[in-house]
């Protein structure tokens, strides 16, 4: 019907379905009233008929005006809109690219064209004209929201429509820079700190400290006005930094040298400075920035000092630094006064618990008795939280000699049944790590947070607790034990003393975390070792309490028979990844590698019990595995450290292990060099 009506030669509102039927509506109501008039009387009819011709005439014309100006509307602005579809093809601030199948170049918008220079492009593949921007559609081909990427030193958004082979390329190149402008100057903010001007400056005269600071003060000067640093002295061995983000990169790329420049420049007078730093950044509260700043300060001088702490607002801490043994700071009136709060927070306590870490070694136990032991001279109730997985061959023995000892082991809870016991009143003491994720009882914890102390010397990580009731870290100590041993001399004389097996289990955790007080020994320690030798430590059962069984003993030397040597000061142990091996069998396979003559720092890459694979170092001191191990995200010290790697092969985690030694190892030869 459409089709025959088209061929009709009928004026152009006819061909309009909405007006043709109006039109027909008309004409039957005209008809019938027609018809009507001359029924009714044919004069009448006849002067209807003559007006109802001429209004029809007028109305079949005006009706065709209407379409025709309609269809030249519609026509015009079909025109303007293709028009204008072309136009911004051309002409519009976006890059049009559009492709065949075969990624050849089918068109590209005048707009795009000059980012190709003046190649004749059309025709030819995207991959031979620009291979990386070919390269980088590629890889995001499949993604249906926009991207980002950067060609030619520009930075595009990029939304690919698969269906039509069109790439669209909108150049954000200078709100790009406008952010990284935005980044480069964010404020940062800084402590710094002379670790031990107080003690160095002690044996000196007024001279010598005057030129000694003004020394300090005109290095910090120079290396601050080399990568714009704004530096002010607060007192004599402290001072604030301001810098924007893109100096703190600056520094950073070189390592924060200063610590090096101050330690070495010191070292030549013989008066040996070192720094601490804390910097903040990431935030537009001043303020808080500064709370920050403070905290990362405290975090570098709880690692021993020597050492920059760089940690944004919301980010992991990075560290720079800490290449020597922390300097002894700890003094028998820090020691009384740790003991006494201990005392006070203790008494304000209705019940104790002791948190040490997971796989405890004989140091942790022995600083859990030694805390359990303080409790009952202020007549509190104590209980060690203790969890029986993978118990090495000494805990066993232990846990068999404390059957004998009701009272100690009535007061030994699972941490499940810790958690029952704790109320709002309760304090948690964790000893031997300040890790909250490695600690026997995280539930505990979480329940106590408020609730906190913590004894330990290891150096402090990223994850330490935020707000303590008490820390006690002091990384220069040889083991907990040692610090907790100290805490009996200012305990009351009339309490039940310390008994022969706490005294025996503390010294033997002294023992085995100095190896036999080769290392991390002090004067300290060895009054501590006296103090609990006199207090009925028994010698043949420290022995004892060390002895290897067969199966241990077989697998720590299987694993020193798989070793390797790096560059004749490195020992390397890569054990079979289908062979799990407890961690104390480990690490006494890797302490006995530095008995080798040359060997100053030794490794063992080794399947744990728990299914992770485990690393575990040591050194004589002249290479920081604690540097090592932290970039492998774990800790430790300068001499000993130790990380975990989850979901990876012992031949992966032998390769990063190689890749960080080597990285640390070149900064460390770099370090050299300059001295």
């Amino acid at each position: 019907m459409k089709k025959s009506l088209r061929h009709l030669n009928l004026p152009p509102f006819l061909k309009n379905k909405r007006l043709r039927n109006i039109s027909l509506f008309i004409a039957i109501s005209l008809i019938l009233g027609l018809v009507i008039a001359f029924i009714y009387n044919v004069v009448i009819g006849l002067v209807l008929l003559i007006l109802a011709s001429a209004g029809l005439t007028y109305t079949i014309k005006e009706l065709n005006i209407v379409e025709e100006n309609t269809t030249k509307y519609v026509t015009d602005l079909s025109y303007l809109v293709s028009r204008g579809e072309r136009e911004s093809l051309l002409e519009m601030p976006i890059g049009i690219l559009i492709l065949d199948d075969d990624h050849r170049i089918n068109w590209v918008n005048p707009y795009l064209q000059p980012y190709f220079g003046n190649n004749k492009i059309f025709g030819k593949s995207l991959e031979e004209i620009a291979p990386e921007l070919f390269d980088l559609i590629q890889e995001n081909w499949n993604e249906d929201e926009p991207f980002e990427i950067t060609w030619r030193g520009k930075h595009f958004t990029i939304l690919i429509q698969r269906q039509y082979n069109t790439i669209y390329l909108m150049d954000i190149t200078h709100y790009a820079d406008v952010e990284v402008k935005y980044e480069n100057e964010k404020i940062v903010i800084g402590e710094v700190y002379l670790d031990n001007f107080d003690e160095v400056s002690q044996s000196m005269s007024d001279q010598e400290i005057s030129n000694l600071r003004n020394y300090v003060t005109n290095k910090l000067s120079t290396w601050a006005k080399d990568y714009g640093v704004y530096l002010k002295r607060i007192d004599a061995d402290h001072y604030m930094i301001m810098m924007y983000v893109q100096a703190l990169r600056e520094i950073e790329a070189d390592k924060f040298n200063i610590l090096d420049i101050i330690r070495k420049g010191t070292l030549q007078q013989n008066f040996p400075i070192t720094l601490s730093i804390g910097i903040a950044y990431g935030d537009t509260d001043l303020n808080q920035l500064a709370d920050l700043a403070q905290n990362n300060l405290d975090l570098a001088l709880g690692r021993g000092g020597d050492q920059a702490v760089i940690k944004p607002r919301d980010g992991e801490a990075r560290f720079y630094g800490g290449k020597t043994n922390p300097m002894e700071k700890r003094t028998r009136v820090r020691a009384r006064m740790i003991t006494n709060a201990l005392q006070e927070l203790m008494r304000t306590s209705d019940k104790i618990f002791v948190d040490g870490h997971q796989q405890p070694d004989m140091d942790c136990w022995g600083a859990a008795l030694g805390i359990r032991r303080i409790a009952q001279m202020n007549n509190k109730e104590c209980y060690i939280v203790f969890d029986d997985k993978d118990v090495h061959t000494d805990i066993k023995r232990l846990l068999d000699k404390i059957d004998d000892y009701p009272d100690i082991l009535d007061s030994i809870v699972t941490p499940d049944k810790a958690v029952k016991m704790a109320t709002d009143e309760s304090l948690l003491i964790m000893v031997d790590h300040s890790n909250p994720n490695i600690g026997v009882a995280k539930n505990l914890y979480e329940r106590l947070i408020n609730r906190i102390v913590i004894i330990d010397h290891h150096r402090r990580g990223e994850d330490f607790p935020a707000n303590p009731l008490l820390a006690y870290v002091e990384p220069y100590a040889s083991s907990a034990c040692e610090l907790i041993t100290e805490m009996f001399e200012y305990q009351s004389q009339s309490a039940d003393p310390i008994n022969d097996l706490e005294a025996t289990v503390m010294l033997t955790g002294i023992v085995v975390d100095t190896q036999s007080f080769k290392v991390r020994t002090g004067t300290r320690t060895f009054d501590a070792a006296s103090y609990l030798r006199s207090a009925g430590a028994d010698v043949d059962e420290i022995s004892s309490f060390m002895k290897e069984n067969p199966n241990n003993y077989m697998a720590e030397n299987h694993l020193i028979s798989l070793v390797n040597f790096v560059d004749d000061n490195l020992a390397l142990i890569t054990a079979e990844d289908d062979v799990k091996y407890d961690s104390v069998t480990a690490a006494k396979a890797v302490d006995s590698l530095l008995s080798i003559d040359g060997v100053e720092a030794s490794f063992v890459v080794y399947r744990r019990m728990d299914g992770n694979v485990g690393i575990s170092a040591r050194s004589t001191g002249a290479i920081n595995v604690q540097l090592i191990m932290e970039a492998l995200g774990g800790g430790g010290h300068l001499v000993a450290g130790a990380t975990q790697i989850k979901d990876k092969t012992v031949a992966e985690a032998n390769e990063m292990l190689t890749e960080v030694i080597d990285q640390k190892l070149f900064d460390n030869s770099n370090n050299k060099s300059d001295e």
